[in-house]
Parts: C-alpha cells; sequence; structure tokens
C-alpha cells in the first residue's frame, strides 16, 4: 500500500543517508508583495530616506545623510528636474525608482533617466522590478519623453538582463564621462 505524502512536499536522501523535507520554491508560496507605485511626496521624505540609505550602503556611495536628505527634498516637493517614485503598500514600500530629467537634441526632447532603481533584497527576483519599470516607462513616454536611459553596472548582470528583456540597448560607441566642481 503505497504511503500519503502531500503534494507539495518531497522526501529527499542525503549522501548521508539522512531524510530531509524539502518543499519546492514556488512563488505561490511566498508572501504577495505588491508592485504598485504612487508619486512620493514630502510627506514620505523618511521612507524615501530609509531606502535612498540602503541603496546607497549596499552600492558603498558615499553621501552623508544631510546631503542625501538635499538632494531627495526637491524630487519630493514638485521639482522640474525629477521625482521619485515608491515601490509596494504606501506605508512600507520596498522599494524606490528615482526619474531626472534632462533635454536631448540627438533624440528630439525630453530625456528621462532611471537615476537610481532599488528594491530591498528580500523581494528581489519576484518580478516585481521588471512590472515597476515597464509601468514607469509608459508613464514617461505617454507624457511625452522622447528617452529613458540608466546607468547599470557592468558586472550586475541579473540587472542587465532585466533592463534588455525591458527593452533597454546598451550604447558601446558612447563613454559616459563625469565632471564634479
Amino acid at each position: 500500500m503505497a504511503r500519503h505524502r502531500p503534494h507539495p512536499q518531497r522526501h529527499l536522501h542525503g549522501r548521508c543517508g539522512c531524510r530531509r523535507l524539502l518543499r519546492p520554491s514556488d512563488p505561490a508560496d511566498r508572501p504577495a508583495v505588491s508592485a504598485a507605485i504612487h508619486l512620493a511626496g514630502e510627506a514620505d521624505i523618511d521612507g524615501v530616506l530609509a531606502l535612498v540609505t540602503a541603496f546607497h550602503e549596499e552600492q558603498g556611495f558615499p553621501l552623508d545623510p544631510d546631503r542625501r536628505r538635499a538632494c531627495i527634498l526637491p524630487l519630493l516637493t514638485g521639482s522640474p528636474y525629477g521625482s521619485v517614485y515608491l515601490i509596494g503598500p504606501q506605508r512600507a514600500p520596498i522599494g524606490y525608482v528615482a526619474v531626472t530629467f534632462t533635454w536631448s537634441v540627438e533624440f528630439g526632447g525630453l530625456d528621462a533617466a532611471l537615476d537610481e532603481v532599488y528594491l530591498r533584497p528580500g523581494v528581489r527576483g519576484r518580478g516585481i522590478a521588471g512590472e515597476v519599470l515597464q509601468a514607469i516607462c509608459k508613464r514617461l513616454f505617454e507624457a511625452g519623453v522622447m528617452l529613458i536611459d540608466l546607468e547599470v553596472d557592468r558586472d550586475n548582470a541579473p540587472a542587465r538582463r532585466l533592463y534588455e528583456r525591458l527593452g533597454f540597448e546598451a550604447r558601446d560607441t558612447y563613454l559616459i564621462m563625469h565632471r564634479t566642481p
């Protein structure tokens, strides 16, 4: 007579002969995480700063807290130079996208840069970033943006694959150069 085993569970024998109970990594088993986005405002400053600080620490960006706050605040108070979208529930966002604007003669108009894209590590790999970036790109193009660009670390293969799936292309003919005061 066959033994009854619940469907989502599998018994495996390791080399040491001991039995372990494993569950398949089924996305349905994970708690649902919202990919909703909303435009951040001044009231969101503390949540935005917490996420920006986490991203900067993860990336090793040296920016003191006062300077970081001064850089973010205009994006939350109606600056024409950019905005911040929060990802997830309004009370407990799981990430953000900072969008900034310039003008491109080459592409014939408004140029948006996805300046910073961040999701908390615990929610990565669930398709949230792709869904969010598609929605933001759609909004930007509908608003008249002619080009959306972003920077990605050459060694960040997962992010590069995501951006390529979303239609972003590397421009190997150009080198991004910076100058600070």
